[in-house]
């Protein structure tokens, strides 16, 4: 007998209900949020950099989906490779082979940081995080880890564990013994490394919250610090590495810096298949896996599926071939100094900083008595909301997707996919102008829209 099943008219007779469904099975804020936010949309397809809706419109994608869709949306190349692995029928996850792909893919993810030997395949980012703490523990005996002040690494217990954000920690304890450390202090380091029980420092080269990068001179330092003490260094790449900031990966930014332990994932995947991976030196993997007896005792069931793994390598071909690290750098330098020419126009605006398509923009306090009053106001009822008063305009006024950087920041982080060029730098800039000249104004939609944040900060309180 056999069973029909047709994915194009289930989604033709139900794709309507998406918000419902979601609302009634799955996380009932979420629908609550876009619609407060006027972000409801039905995006029908995308295809690279763009979204399109049912009626044809294009939306910009300055978010790539916080990061997995580096490539864009549905590049021929990987969608292609799925397709041949599929095709390919594989004897994948038996559990006991030894499969040529995840090989494949390692020795080429290991090519681009040649001072590291071996590879675990996981699923996501937080698992690649998972991975280090274990194996950074196991590795040196020692129980703690330290994590830099608003970092994040992740929403696992292990992960969270070394997550800077009180929100996100709240209410989930007891969460492991780990310890946090300012980005860039070398003295806070320092006073926790002579403690003698720290097995490695986990830090972003370049933090996804506020967009902070580490001061020249301090991965090196620590680095310096940490092996002096017989402890690790874990740079987590998860949303930097593969060419976001314009180097392969974001500590490649400061000569002589080698991590012992790294960790990616989201742009890995192509954005079809989760994966995620933990690099690091030959000598610890061979502590944690010190005897047969241990073969399996750090795994995951899906690790290293074939899917996972053909879309990792068609990622690295396609990065190769159509210079993406490049591509990142230059419309990088380009959206930031069109960006940072703005700073001087609007006293609302603060900083632009980041590195290639890592990009934060940062508002401020106005000088002005007019505009003081009214970010006053919106201060008062949550930090956070000027930003999200700008996100909501780019996206209803000029279809731009963009993303508060982090929750109480007046930060936007843009992070589009590594394909976008001189055309979408000029289309979010224009864009960006238009917004900031109605802030300014002193009226419009912008702080009338205003009251219905302030509405709802307050009524969440």
């Amino acid at each position: 007998m056999t069973t029909e099943f047709d994915l194009g008219r289930l989604l033709a007779e139900r794709g309507a209900e998406r918000y419902e469904l979601h609302g009634k099975y799955l996380n009932h804020q979420l629908p609550r949020m876009l619609h407060t936010i006027g972000f409801d949309k039905v995006y029908e397809r995308g295809q690279g950099a763009y979204f399109w809706d049912a009626d044809g419109n294009d939306y910009l994608d300055m978010l790539a989906g916080f990061g997995v869709m580096g490539l864009g949306r549905h590049h021929p190349v990987v969608r292609k490779a799925l397709h041949d692995v599929l095709d390919a029928g594989l004897a994948d996850l038996t559990r006991f082979d030894c499969q040529p792909l995840p090989g494949l893919l390692a020795e080429k993810l290991l090519s681009y940081s040649p001072h590291l030997d071996r590879v675990f395949f996981g699923n996501s980012g937080t698992e690649a995080v998972e991975t280090a703490l274990k194996f950074a523990r196991y590795a040196t005996g020692k129980p703690r880890v330290l994590y830099c002040d608003h970092a994040f690494h992740g929403l696992t217990t292990g992960s969270l564990s070394v997550n800077g954000e009180s929100g996100f920690r709240d209410g989930f304890a007891p969460l492991l013994p780990d310890t946090a450390v300012p980005l860039g202090d070398l003295d806070a380091l320092a006073r926790e490394l002579k403690k003698g029980d720290v097995a490695a420092l986990v830090v972003e080269p370049i933090q996804g919250k506020g967009v902070h990068e580490a001061p020249p001179g301090y991965l090196r330092a620590a680095q310096e610090l940490l092996r002096r003490h017989k402890a690790l260094l874990i740079a987590d790449e998860v949303q930097t590495g593969l060419g976001r900031t314009g180097d392969f990966y974001a500590y490649q930014h400061e000569d002589g810096v080698e991590p012992d332990l790294v960790c990616v994932a989201k742009a890995l995947s192509g954005g079809y298949v989760p994966v995620g991976a933990t690099l690091g030196k030959d000598w610890i993997f061979k502590k944690v896996y010190s005897s047969m007896d241990r073969v399996l005792v750090h795994s995951a069931s899906f690790g290293a599926n074939a899917q996972a793994m053909a879309a990792g390598l068609a990622v690295l071909s396609v990065m190769e071939n159509e210079q993406i690290v490049a591509n990142a750098r230059a419309a990088g330098d380009l959206l930031r100094s069109r960006l940072a020419a703005l700073v001087d126009k609007y006293e609302l605006l603060a900083d632009v900083r980041g590195r290639g398509l890592m990009v934060g923009i940062e508002f401020g306090r106005p000088k002005s008595l007019k505009l003081r009053g009214r970010w006053t106001m919106l201060q008062a009822a949550r930090k956070g909301l000027f930003a999200q008063m700008v996100v909501v305009p780019l996206l209803q006024r000029h279809r731009i997707l963009t993303q508060v950087s982090g929750d109480h920041l007046e930060v936007i982080k843009l992070i589009p996919p590594l394909v976008v060029g001189e055309k979408e730098v000029d289309r979010f800039v224009d864009a960006f102008t238009d917004v900031m000249d109605d802030a300014h104004s002193g009226s419009g939609l912008m702080w009338d829209f205003s009251k219905t944040l302030v509405k709802q900060a307050v009524a969440n309180r």
